[in-house]
């Protein structure tokens, strides 16, 4: 698993000896692993502290733009996001900054596996959000060593996304695990022709399944990991759009987020179908059945109609 595999893993004597001499008084505290991805090892200690360490060296800059930009915007913003309390500087130890944040209460869409009719409810909350964070001049809430980044790892550049979305589905299709239908290419010959986004806007940057948090109600409960926070076509924020929503739930979040060109629904098919490919060979090689079963169904959902 060569594309998964990580750089650096904190396991649990590692990381109850940083927490502790960060945190004194959460040095004997119950710990236990909460979560594993491509960014970051995840502890939770004493049921309240969520502590994040990077697992490569690429998200650092990420990582820490996350830590800077998020107490600005949080405040504008309807749905709670992860605000660091505890900072944890590089030693002999770990060599990357880590950090500890309030646990923010919900489960993966994945682990949550919401009902139809949640998933139409949730619509109007996305749009909402979105709306929310993409009104938010990036300006405003700039990091200190200055503007954030255009789009760094081309979510919006449709030549490059399409050529990594067909090669994911070309894999899936390799190993039995999904076919596309006969139309998803013709989309991304049409996507491979698009122009320069227009506009620029505070976007998530990677605003997947696994980053939307469902609280107990069935609600939407918290959007986490901002590690990609930066300006760049909105359309990199709308996958979800695709690949979660219900048709109903699309024609809930257009009542709060407001109209969305062709251009840009394009732009977000794609990037869905990539990151939703990706996920599911990740899955399977990582032994995670349910987030699998998640991303196969919002392929289906995707690319319904084509």
């Amino acid at each position: 698993m060569p594309e998964w595999s990580p750089q650096m893993v904190v396991g649990e004597e590692l990381a109850r000896a940083l927490v502790g001499d960060l945190v004194p008084g959460l040095r004997a505290a119950p710990m236990r692993l909460l979560g594993e991805g491509w960014d970051s090892t995840v502890w939770l200690v004493d049921g309240e502290w969520v502590f994040r360490f990077p697992r490569r060296e690429v998200v650092i800059a990420g990582f820490v733009r996350e830590i800077e930009v998020l107490p600005l915007a949080a405040p504008r913003l309807p749905l709670p996001v992860p605000l660091a309390v505890h900072r944890g500087r590089p030693d002999d130890r770990f060599a990357w900054p880590w950090a500890g944040f309030r646990l923010l209460p919900g489960r993966e869409l994945a682990d949550a596996a919401p009902p139809e009719r949640d998933r139409t409810a949730h619509g109007r909350t996305l749009g909402r959000f979105l709306r929310a964070l993409h009104d938010i001049d990036p300006g405003d809430v700039a990091p200190e060593a200055g503007p954030l980044p255009v789009d760094p790892v081309r979510r919006a550049d449709m030549p490059f996304r399409a050529g990594r979305a067909q090669a994911r589905l070309q894999r899936l299709a390799e190993i039995g695990l999904w076919a596309a239908p006969a139309g998803v290419a013709d989309m991304l010959d049409e996507a491979r022709a698009l122009p320069e986004p227009e506009a620029y806007t505070l976007v998530h940057g990677d605003l997947h399944l696994r980053h939307l948090l469902i609280g107990d109600d069935g609600g939407l409960a918290g959007v986490i990991d901002w590690i990609d926070v930066c300006r760049a076509d909105p359309a990199i924020d709308l996958p979800l759009y695709w690949a979660y929503l219900t048709p109903a739930g699309r024609e809930a979040f257009h009542a709060e987020y407001g109209p969305v060109g062709a251009d840009r629904l394009l732009r977000a098919r794609v990037l869905a179908v990539d990151l939703w490919a990706t996920l599911a060979d990740y899955a399977r090689e990582t032994g995670m059945p349910a987030l699998g079963r998640e991303a196969l169904a919002g392929l289906d959902r995707a690319v319904a109609d084509l």
